[in-house]
């Protein structure tokens, strides 16, 4: 698989490709099912490399900031994702207002023609690209008449409300992992190099691995989930008990985090390790307890119903 971060560092000697175009942002099943086509047009044409073209940050992180989406994906994991599903290679455009400012025209020259030779371009139905996203997949069609390529636009998948990275957002903001899951094709992870926390949860007999969160990242909903904590140095995988949010039981102001009891594990050193959780079932909000004794009795059926949900 490779990676090149700007139009500069893809090689004069790339040849002819297949391009798909998108945020990808998180990768889900409606662009996996773009990202197939590509593929197939390639074979179709004796071998072409399929090359998925993305943007960092998302045009509406410069363009409308405080609109601006949480991430799904960061874009190694977005590359990855995009490996899997069949692309050969990634190039990351670093989206600017220079850039923004591109015609149609000039996007299709400069990113099609001129750095991947595109042979066949396919995107979602619903592209649109250039200054004021004046371009789509009609005018991407008429371009390639006169440069020597051809264009596809695939029909969104899903029903009935079609996969998209919003719907994936607006199921993880309702605590609804399972929804996001369906519309992702696996499960909706979170990374992140596992930090020191109040130790509270150790004191209660439930050790946890903590992963802050930001502003920036989607997560779910505040609440506790059933899910699975993967150790990414090691593969490990553990099942664990998920708490989302800032522990209102105990007082002080503190930062989000992704709170993972592994099951049964008080022995695991985890700090500083990176690790990808992820969420499998909803098992409830978050709760303001008056006591520890309610709290402890409360992870307790946590843990059974993880243990429910996760089949174990």
């Amino acid at each position: 698989m490779q990676i090149w971060r700007s139009l500069t560092e893809v090689p004069d000697g790339i040849g002819r490709t297949v391009v798909t175009i998108g945020n990808f942002d998180g990768c889900h099943l409606g662009h996996q099912h773009v990202v197939r086509r590509a593929c197939e047009v390639g074979a179709e044409r004796g071998g072409l490399p399929v090359v998925a073209v993305t943007f960092d940050p998302h045009p509406m992180a410069v363009l409308r900031p405080e609109h601006a989406p949480t991430s799904l994906t960061s874009i190694e994991e977005r590359a990855a994702l995009l490996r899997a599903a069949g692309a050969d290679g990634v190039l990351v455009v670093p989206f600017d207002r220079d850039i923004a400012a591109w015609t149609p025209e000039q996007f299709i020259d400069r990113i099609l023609v001129e750095a991947l030779h595109a042979s066949a371009v396919v995107v979602g139905a619903n592209f649109r690209f250039g200054h004021r996203a004046a371009g789509d997949v009609a005018t991407l069609r008429e371009a390639g008449e006169s440069r020597g390529f051809t264009a596809e636009g695939i029909e969104l998948d899903g029903g009935p409300q079609v996969w998209s990275s919003t719907y994936v957002r607006t199921c993880l903001a309702a605590g609804d992992v399972s929804g996001a899951a369906e519309a992702l094709g696996r499960p909706f992870t979170v990374r992140g190099a596992v930090v020191k926390g109040d130790q509270r949860g150790r004191d209660l007999g439930f050790p946890t691995a903590n992963v802050p969160t930001t502003d920036a990242v989607a997560a779910p909903a505040d609440g506790v989930y059933a899910g699975w904590l993967r150790r990414l140095d090691t593969d490990e995988r553990f099942p664990a008990a998920i708490s989302v949010g800032t522990n209102p039981t105990f007082d002080g102001v503190r930062e989000r985090r992704v709170e993972s009891y592994v099951l049964d594990r008080t022995d695991l050193e985890l700090y500083g390790v990176e690790v990808e959780v992820a969420f499998v079932g909803r098992i409830r909000g978050m709760v303001k307890f008056e006591g520890i004794e309610k709290l402890v009795e409360t992870m307790e059926d946590d843990v059974v119903r993880t243990r429910e949900i996760l089949g174990l």
